[in-house]
């Protein structure tokens, strides 16, 4: 991906429980990613935080093992569009969003574009 350029940020909000096949949810979508030559793609854990179903109670939060997960996928639009289809049954749950960015800078130290 040459910078600038528009560009879109896709975010999928899992639980680090969530799984596929015998591994991580959050694994599989971003070596997905890499396998479908997306610009790039990160895995976040959350510290707290709170869904659908939001039943849980304060201390429930606090003391969860299924901590939220944000996976954040950025290239340009139609690749995006061509990644969340691929993934799209995956995801049995969670959030899905999309938006469009304006990327500044791309790229490693060393390295232009």
């Amino acid at each position: 991906m040459d910078t600038p350029t528009d560009a879109a940020r896709l975010r999928i909000y899992i639980g680090e429980t969530d799984s596929h096949g015998d591994k991580p949810l959050s694994d599989a979508l971003v070596v997905k990613a890499r396998e479908f030559g997306i610009a790039g793609a990160t895995a976040l854990r959350g510290i707290i935080g709170y869904g659908q179903p939001s039943h849980a109670r304060e201390a429930e939060l606090l003391l969860s093992r299924d901590r939220p997960i944000l996976i954040e996928v950025v290239d340009v639009r139609a690749k995006i569009e061509i990644y969340l289809a691929a993934v799209e049954p995956m995801l049995q749950s969670g959030l899905v969003t999309i938006e469009d960015i304006r990327v500044l800078r791309y790229g490693a130290p060393g390295r232009s574009g």
